[in-house]
C-alpha cells in the first residue's frame, strides 16, 4: 500500500517511472571534464555507479594524476585528451558527459555535448550568465531524449524532498520571508585584476584554461587551481557558488517564477571581484494562491540582523548562531536546513522544541510524494540507463541559476533592479546587460 501511495503521488508530481527501475544490464560510458575539488568529488561517485568512464579530459595536465590515482583499480582504462572538442570528436561510443570545469566554461561545453548527442551532468551554476541558462533552457527542449542533471547535490538529500512535502502540504502556512546566510565564503572581496604575471606552470595550457573569457594574465594564486570563483571573468562569487543550492528549496516549494524586485547592500562593489557583506533582498510576487515572500540573501561576512527572525531558538539548540543556515519563515512555523539539504529542523509555532524534519510527529501525515535516490548522480546515470526522470534537470537548474545570477547582476549594477525576468531584462538599469549577456573571446586557442 505504501509503494502503491508512493507511486500515485510521484506520478502527480510529474515523475510517472518512480517504480521503474534503471536497466541494470546497460552501461553508459561516461566522459568526466575538469579535475579540480569538485571533479575528484565527482570521479568518485560515478565509481558507484553503473557507468564505464571511458575519458578524462582537463586543460591543466598537471590534474590528470590525482583523477588515474582514483580511478586505479578500475576496470577500464581512460583516454587522456586537453581538448574537450577532440575528445566529443574521437570518442564514438560516448553516452554522456561530466562537466566540473570553472563557471566560464559550462555553457560551451553542454551545448557542445548536447549537440553532439550527449547526456549532460554539469555542476552548479548550470551557466556563467543568466543569457546562457536562458539559452541552455531552450536548447534541452530540442533533445527530449537525453538526459540533464545540474549538479547541486542536496536536490537528492530526503531532508529537501521532504522539506518540498512538508511545505506544500501546507504545515506552515502561508511563507512570507526565507533568510539564507553563508558568513564566510572562501572569496577576496576588492582583489584588483593583476598587471604582472607570473610563468605558466609546464603542463598548463593557460589559454584554454581561459576559453572564452577574457585574455588575463598568469597569476600565481589568483585564478588558477581554486581561487576562480571570486572573479566575474571566471565565476560569480559566493552567490553562484551556493545560491543554487540555498534557493533550491525555496524555489520548488514555493513555486518561484522570478523576482520582481532585487535590492543589494554590500562593499567593496564595482570591481572585479565578488563583494563583501552582501544582503540581497528577491522580492517574489503573488503566484497563484501563494503569497508573495521575499527572501533575503546574506554572505562574505554579512549575517541577518538582530531580531529579525526568533535567532535565539537556533542558538539555544546549537549553543551559538550557525555560520550557514536557511530558515523559512511561515505563518504556522519554520524550517532550518543547512544549505545543502535546506530542511533538516522543523518547528511549528505551538512547540516547544524543535525537531527533525524526518521525525516531526505533526507532519507524518502529509504523504511521501517524491521519489528518494542514492546521490544526484546515480540519480542522472540511472536516468540515462532508462531509468526515472532526474530532479535538477537543466530546465529546472536553468531557471533556478537564472534566479541566483539575477542577484549577481544586482550586485554589480548597484542598482534596485525592476527585474523582469521572462525577458531577462532590468526595466530601470540599462547598465545591467552587459553583465546578463555572454560576451565570449573568439581567439582561444588549447
Amino acid at each position: 500500500m505504501q509503494t502503491a501511495a508512493l507511486a500515485t503521488g510521484a506520478a502527480a508530481l510529474g515523475f510517472p517511472n518512480l517504480l521503474r527501475a534503471a536497466d541494470a544490464s546497460k552501461k553508459i560510458n561516461v566522459a568526466h571534464i575538469g579535475f579540480g575539488g569538485m571533479g575528484k568529488g565527482r570521479l568518485r561517485e560515478m565509481l558507484n555507479c553503473k557507468a564505464n568512464i571511458i575519458a578524462l579530459c582537463d586543460v591543466d595536465e598537471n590534474q590528470f594524476p590525482a583523477a588515474r590515482e582514483i580511478i586505479a583499480k578500475a576496470a577500464f582504462k581512460p583516454k587522456e585528451y586537453v581538448d574537450f572538442r577532440e575528445m566529443l570528436e574521437k570518442e564514438n561510443d560516448l553516452d554522456g558527459i561530466v562537466i566540473t570545469t570553472p563557471d566560464h566554461w559550462h555553457a560551451p561545453i553542454t551545448t557542445a555535448a548536447l549537440a553532439a548527442g550527449k547526456h549532460v551532468f554539469c555542476e552548479k551554476p548550470l551557466t556563467h550568465t543568466i543569457s546562457e541558462a536562458r539559452a541552455v533552457r531552450e536548447m534541452v527542449k530540442k533533445y527530449p531524449s537525453q538526459v540533464t542533471q545540474m549538479g547541486n547535490q542536496g536536490s537528492a538529500s530526503p531532508n529537501l524532498r521532504r522539506g518540498i512535502e512538508v511545505i506544500q502540504g501546507g504545515a506552515l502556512g502561508q511563507i512570507h520571508e526565507v533568510h539564507c546566510w553563508l558568513s564566510g565564503g572562501g572569496v577576496h572581496p576588492g582583489l584588483a585584476t593583476p598587471t604582472v604575471g607570473d610563468p605558466v606552470p609546464k603542463g598548463l595550457h593557460w589559454d584554454g584554461w581561459l576559453g572564452v573569457a577574457p585574455t588575463r594574465l598568469y597569476k600565481r594564486g589568483y585564478y588558477h587551481p581554486a581561487a576562480w570563483r571570486g572573479w566575474y571573468d571566471f565565476g560569480s562569487g559566493i552567490m553562484g557558488d551556493w545560491g543554487c543550492h540555498a534557493l533550491n528549496l525555496p524555489f520548488h516549494a514555493l513555486k518561484l517564477d522570478y523576482a520582481k524586485r532585487i535590492s543589494t547592500e554590500g562593499n567593496l562593489m564595482g570591481l572585479p571581484t565578488y563583494s563583501g557583506k552582501n544582503h540581497i533582498r528577491f522580492e517574489f510576487d503573488r503566484r497563484g494562491s501563494l503569497n508573495p515572500v521575499t527572501i533575503h540573501w546574506y554572505d562574505v561576512g554579512a549575517l541577518p540582523a538582530k531580531g529579525v527572525f526568533p535567532a535565539e531558538l537556533l542558538e539555544d539548540y546549537f549553543d551559538k548562531m550557525p555560520d550557514l543556515g536557511i530558515l523559512i519563515v511561515g505563518e504556522n512555523g519554520w524550517i532550518f536546513g543547512e544549505p545543502h539539504r535546506c530542511a533538516d529542523f522543523i518547528k511549528l509555532k505551538d512547540e516547544t522544541k524543535i525537531s527533525g524534519i524526518q521525525n516531526h510527529e505533526a507532519t507524518k501525515k502529509i504523504p511521501v510524494s517524491l521519489p528518494r535516490v542514492r546521490n544526484h548522480v546515480a540519480e542522472w546515470v540511472d536516468a540515462c540507463a532508462g531509468g526515472p526522470p532526474t530532479f535538477s534537470n537543466f530546465e529546472i537548474g536553468g531557471h533556478l541559476t537564472e534566479i541566483a545570477l539575477s542577484g549577481v547582476v544586482a550586485l554589480r549594477t548597484q542598482k534596485t533592479l525592476e527585474w523582469n525576468g521572462e525577458q531577462m531584462r532590468a526595466e530601470n538599469a540599462p547598465e545591467a546587460e552587459k553583465f546578463i549577456q555572454a560576451n565570449y573571446r573568439k581567439d582561444w586557442t588549447i
